[in-house]
């Protein structure tokens, strides 16, 4: 799997129900994520460092991520389910996808199923890592904890959860409406209320001093949705549990201080970490992405030979023109290209050109440019750039070349024409983007 796709979602049976589920990498360890409340396997992959972070472990482990039932795209189930049953889903996915052993990573709510698997089954887990967790849910010491639940589901929908599990970012409108979204995907306002309720219930207290796999603790002092003293306690009543504390950060494992965080993950796991190379080479670059428009049926149409002679000859014409442009052709996509230039204005010119080119032997394209940071990673490349460059080709349509307002305002005085084509969201990009379509 390439840094730009997206893995596959997968369903596994338990009993009579389906769980929806995701795998990353094909590490030596099974690494499977328990996560908290609510999830949606496909949809999370929009927040900002979600990616990211699996790929991170995905360096070390095969990733497994999935919904449990009754939320996200696992089988709506009616009530909350218990832990029993949700342990069930886990051995479901393991036997699914050949695990006999897996690490179990628990988030949230999601560490006291953890807990309650390591115990029952400790043959088939290696390690427990429990993030923000707890053994007895702290809204068993709220005594009006239904009617702020009744409150909060009214409100589900709107993007309430961001105030509990992200705050440091509710005050922006585009991460609110995208926490909007996630809630109405992952579940019913029904089916929140009855998770919520059913999650203050929770008390694995009981079994703690089972639990006889090697155990990780991680706690953020800031955390304003677990207290950092259940962390504490609960890292305090798991024999041989090790404890670790961040001195920020929110409730979300996905945002802040994540490189510290997942290298202990590693090391805890593996027993080493992977250290962050220092000496990765970054440079400013204006990376292009093409892709040929309806290519699969295109070569359906044509057969093979008459399909890879075409594909032939607009490698070639791409690798002159990149050539000609003083570009660099990083690699072709199979219908498409990867290229960078150290001037926007010529990268401009040479995505115009190709345009014309490819079109006069009937192969029209879509087009997408990005001026930012990139990192050089031996024959490929890597960064924010590259992804929004291809986040914006994936925007522009038939014969359109889509640059970024930092290509536009960089090119500014060299002749280029450009039209605004409006403000948008690029999938897995924070923020707004507005779009422009060059012109000869």
């Amino acid at each position: 799997m390439s840094d730009f796709d997206l893995p596959l979602t997968r369903y596994a049976m338990s009993g009579d129900v389906s769980i929806a589920y995701q795998t990353m990498g094909d590490g030596p360890i099974d690494l499977i994520i328990v996560p908290g409340m609510v999830s949606h396997v496909e949809f999370m992959h929009e927040s900002p460092g979600y990616t990211a972070s699996l790929r991170r472990l995905s360096g070390f482990a095969r990733v497994v991520t999935f919904d449990k039932r009754g939320q996200g795209l696992s089988d709506r189930v009616p009530g909350a389910p218990s832990l029993e049953q949700r342990m069930d889903d886990v051995r479901a996915i393991m036997d699914d996808i050949g695990s006999k052993r897996a690490a179990l990573l628990g988030i949230s709510e999601g560490s006291a199923m953890s807990i309650m698997f390591a115990a029952t089954y400790p043959d088939r887990v290696s390690h427990l890592v429990l993030y923000s967790g707890f053994a007895s849910s702290p809204a068993q010491r709220m005594d009006n904890y239904e009617e702020i639940v009744s409150e909060r589901a009214k409100a589900w929908g709107t993007g309430m959860l961001i105030k509990l599990i992200n705050p440091s970012r509710a005050r922006d409108p585009n991460a609110v409406s995208q926490f909007a979204k996630f809630e109405r995907l992952s579940a019913s306002p029904g089916a929140y209320r009855s998770l919520a309720l059913m999650n203050a219930s929770i008390d694995v207290r009981p079994i703690l001093s089972a639990v006889r796999v090697p155990t990780l603790v991680l706690h953020r002092r800031t955390d304003t949705l677990i207290p950092v003293e259940t962390g504490q306690d609960l890292a305090k009543q798991i024999p041989g549990a090790k404890y670790i504390e961040y001195p920020d950060g929110d409730h979300m494992m996905t945002f802040g201080d994540v490189e510290t965080l997942l290298g202990d993950v590693e090391e805890f796991i593996t027993g080493h970490r992977e250290i962050p190379s220092t000496d990765i080479e970054r440079v400013l670059a204006t990376v292009l992405f093409t892709d040929i428009v309806e290519s699969t049926r295109r070569a359906a149409d044509m057969g093979d030979q008459r399909w890879t002679h075409l594909l032939d000859m607009h490698d070639q014409l791409a690798k002159d023109l990149v050539e000609k442009h003083r570009g660099t052709l990083i690699k072709t996509t199979g219908d498409g290209i990867l290229a960078t230039f150290d001037g926007p204005g010529r990268a401009v010119r040479c995505a115009l050109a190709l345009r014309t080119a490819s079109r006069e032997i009937g192969l029209p394209l879509r087009e997408g440019l990005h001026t930012g940071e990139i990192e050089i990673r031996e024959r490929d490349i890597g960064g924010i750039a590259v992804h929004v460059a291809a986040r914006i080709m994936a925007q522009s349509g038939a014969d359109e070349i889509l640059v970024s307002r930092v290509v536009t305002d960089l090119v500014a005085g060299a002749g280029l024409k450009f039209f605004d084509r409006g403000s948008h969201q690029l999938k897995g990009i924070p923020g707004r983007w507005d779009l422009f379509a060059a012109s000869v």
